[in-house]
């Protein structure tokens, strides 16, 4: 018989992780593993930012093979928190606790559980919580939320507690309340608010639950908020958010107004690191022990103490970051480089490096603290401990290569005859050369840089990569249209088909996918001739009309390799994997069987007769290839 679990402050980061999944197990839910930090073939997004994103296409109605109650624990990382780190709350990398129902249970079941989970499971005082609801908006036709109060209220009561609901709290304040409606607050959806989601894309009105540290436990050390109506979506620091149930049941269509999806679905995030913090009665989540080990490594590196002031706090607290954030992503497969997802980890490094110098490290220390990420989540994830000695490595050249950027960076400030601060901006996003030396050197020119310009040309550079981000979002794997879940499915049969007429020496090295085409890297020494581009896409259509099936599977890691399954990039993959086989007998007659995450046709007579129309090399070794779906004309 398994022990129980503590409840309170004794609880471990495992401990209460394995709570919440039992609890929710025994609700009838499937547990299924972390996805990656990387989405798989979904060029819309370079990260894995939130619980759900993982679970989009099940949303919109794919079929999930665990079925309608699914929970997990999910790895999430958010690059556009990197400037927000150094504060008691904010982290890059993060666990969010989660639980989905997909056309099953709403919201009664659902806040009833949190609730029980809240005050039951861990103990935590029902008096101490406070709750929200979303407004409404007669504009997209979305009405107020009333029954959400309601069930709010039923609850509360049943543990003595009284639970008033309040209206314009953000503007007059608690004014004795329990439960509180807001606007675009309390939606949620992947691209914010309803008027920046793009079509297509699924969202819903959500209910906070947010922890009261009580009034006495206001940070800002400025006394902003001294004087300021206190409610619980404020900055002031006296309630912090724990958990938000989505109820996941809109869908934006093209003239800006919202449908109810097919299926009314639940989309649950608890903070893991939050509810901790609520654990052990801290407003800080660097006191808990999803950072404590780290931050005993970097009083040890820097001689100093946390805790100490608030300034050296920052820096333990960008430092514990921002190297757990990039030790996760390495594990997951990203390593620090000038392009895509290694640019962030990159950045994140060479913020903790900097961040080190201020408190007094001057060697070498990164891989060191890696090593104590590594051993607080051996349990959970134990393939941080497996990659230990690869991502060692790559911190240490990061580390060497920093100081060189260092080297250069002073040349460059030599070559300049004004140094102002969009040169200062410059150095630092080309050679991550830190504001504050610039500053330095600039001083002792008898020069002055003032932070406004610095930051005006920081957010310049911002709003134009926001801009270029929106685009990018728009135009991939968002809407999970027709179109890109035919060519995801294609890729498939592309990489079968050049398998087949190649070699399997064959193995993908990237695609990205949009409406318009599909696009696919794959290892192979030479261009490819004509007849075996034509021979390849004559391969590809004979598969489509043969109108395959296609069947889906959760498997064991190794069991899914051993029946043939193939992926190449295996250590982004957990123990437990989604295997998506084409072919008219899963087990023996099949053409491919590959790791993935999905959207896929169900046959691949849905996919439109396709054409080959380029190649080109895309690096050494490395040859790209690009898809489209025939003209019918």
């Amino acid at each position: 018989m398994k022990k129980p679990l503590p409840k309170g402050k004794s609880m471990t980061p495992n401990q209460l992780r394995q709570k919440y999944l039992d609890f929710f197990e025994k609700q009838g839910h499937a547990i299924v593993p972390s996805a990656a930090l990387v989405p798989e073939n979904d060029p819309t997004t370079l990260f894995t930012g939130s619980g759900m994103q993982p679970m989009i296409q099940y949303l919109l109605g794919e079929e999930h093979p665990k079925g309608t109650r699914i929970a997990d624990s999910q790895k999430c990382f958010r690059s556009q928190d990197i400037e927000e780190v150094g504060d008691n709350r904010h982290t890059t990398f993060f666990e969010m606790l989660g639980n989905w129902s997909l056309g099953d249970y709403f919201k009664e079941e659902q806040l009833g559980w949190f609730f029980a989970f809240l005050t039951e499971e861990l103990g935590i005082d029902p008096q101490k919580l406070y709750v929200t609801a979303y407004e409404g908006n007669e504009a997209i036709g979305v009405p107020k939320d009333t029954e959400t109060p309601e069930i709010w209220k039923k609850l509360f009561a049943s543990v003595g507690t009284s639970a008033e609901v309040i209206d314009d709290a953000a503007k007059n304040g608690l004014q004795g309340g329990r439960i509180f409606y807001y606007g675009d607050g309390n939606w949620w959806s992947r691209a914010g608010a309803p008027s920046t989601m793009p079509a297509g894309e699924p969202g819903g009105p959500d209910s906070e639950v947010f922890y009261d540290f009580g009034a006495e436990k206001k940070l800002h050390e400025n006394n902003e908020f001294k004087d300021v109506p206190c409610h619980v979506n404020c900055d002031c620091g006296r309630f912090l958010e724990i958990g938000n149930s989505v109820f996941m049941q809109y869908q934006k269509q093209p003239d800006g107004t919202f449908t109810e999806l097919a299926q009314k679905n639940v989309d649950f995030g608890g903070g893991f690191e939050r509810i901790l913090a609520v654990l052990g009665n801290t407003q800080d989540v660097f006191e808990t022990g999803l950072f404590t080990p780290i931050i005993s490594q970097i009083e040890t590196l820097s001689g100093k103490k946390y805790g100490s002031d608030s300034e050296t706090n920052r820096s333990f607290r960008v430092i514990a970051d921002h190297i757990k954030a990039a030790t996760m992503l390495a594990t997951d497969g990203v390593y620090p480089s000038n392009k895509e997802q290694g640019y962030f980890s990159r950045r994140l490094l060479r913020r903790a490096i900097r961040f080190g110098k201020m408190i007094g490290i001057e060697k070498p220390f990164i891989a060191d603290v890696a090593t104590a990420v590594a051993q607080m989540y051996e349990e959970a994830y134990p393939q941080v401990t497996e990659n230990l000695v690869r991502i060692q490595a790559a911190f240490k050249a990061e580390e060497q290569k920093f100081q060189k950027a260092l080297a250069t960076g002073l040349r460059e400030i030599e070559k300049v005859t004004e140094i102002t601060g969009e040169t200062a901006f410059y150095l630092y996003e080309t050679y991550g050369f830190p504001f504050e030396l610039t500053q330095e050197i600039a001083a002792e020119k008898g020069i002055t840089i003032s932070v406004a310009s610095f930051q005006a040309a920081k957010t310049a550079h911002a709003d134009a990569s926001r801009q270029a981000s929106s685009a990018k979002f728009k135009g991939g794997l968002a809407d999970h249209s027709e179109k890109t879940t035919q060519y995801h499915t294609a890729t498939h049969l592309l990489h079968a088909a050049l398998r087949k007429i190649l070699g399997e020496h064959v193995q993908q090295k990237g695609s990205n996918i949009t409406e318009k085409r599909l696009r696919f890297d794959f290892s192979h020494p030479a261009a490819l001739t004509t007849e075996e581009k034509t021979a390849v896409e004559a391969q590809v259509n004979e598969w489509i009309a043969a109108d395959l099936p296609m069947t889906v599977k959760i498997m064991d890691k190794e069991e899914a390799l051993k029946s043939g399954a193939i992926a190449f990039f295996i250590e982004k993959y957990p123990d437990e994997v989604t295997v998506y086989t084409i072919g008219n007998d899963p087990e023996t007659d099949w053409i491919s069987k590959e790791f993935c995450g999905g959207p896929h046709v169900n046959s691949t007579g849905e996919i439109s007769p396709i054409e080959l129309f380029k190649e080109q090399s895309a690096s050494a070794g490395v040859r790209r290839v690009y898809l489209r779906s025939k003209p019918t004309n």
